[in-house]
């Protein structure tokens, strides 16, 4: 069984095994960037499907606090976001990777997507997601399921 605590915009800890929802966790590299930007305003579109079908969707990345509450107040983000700035969560999903970035290495969040159900189990992954239409796969994913 997976479990975690880290801090959420909303002021509060999250703690993964205190919820009975089941979970969309979805890794973004970094706030205010174009494609987090995307992704985080796709999945805000659809949280009220998710909502209807009992999931909750949660977004992670390493940026603190602060720019997490910037952020979601700035796009009206309905979902939580949580502060991985240690790496903890990130290294226990895997979605640190390598990369290079104009013609450096740096390492990063791999963007990636998990559905956790409620006995805590990862059901469903997506690793080097692209954006585009990425929330609906998901979503259509849950709906098939």
């Amino acid at each position: 069984m997976l479990d975690f605590t880290l801090p959420a915009n909303t002021g509060e800890y999250f703690t993964l095994s205190t919820t009975d929802k089941p979970i969309v966790l979805f890794f973004y590299p970094r706030d205010n960037t174009p494609g987090c930007t995307i992704e985080n305003q796709d999945f805000a579109k659809l949280n009220s499907e998710f909502d209807k079908l009992g999931y909750l969707v949660i977004g992670v990345s390493r940026d603190s606090i602060k720019s997490h509450c910037k952020f979601a107040e700035k796009f009206a983000l309905p979902f939580i976001l949580l502060a991985d700035v240690d790496e903890t969560v990130c290294n226990l999903f895997n979605v640190m990777k390598d990369k290079n970035m104009y013609g450096k290495k740096v390492r990063g969040i791999e963007r990636s997507t998990f559905i956790i159900d409620n006995k805590k189990s990862i059901v469903k992954e997506w690793r080097k997601v692209s954006v585009e239409g990425h929330a609906e796969e998901v979503l259509n994913f849950i709906k098939s399921i």
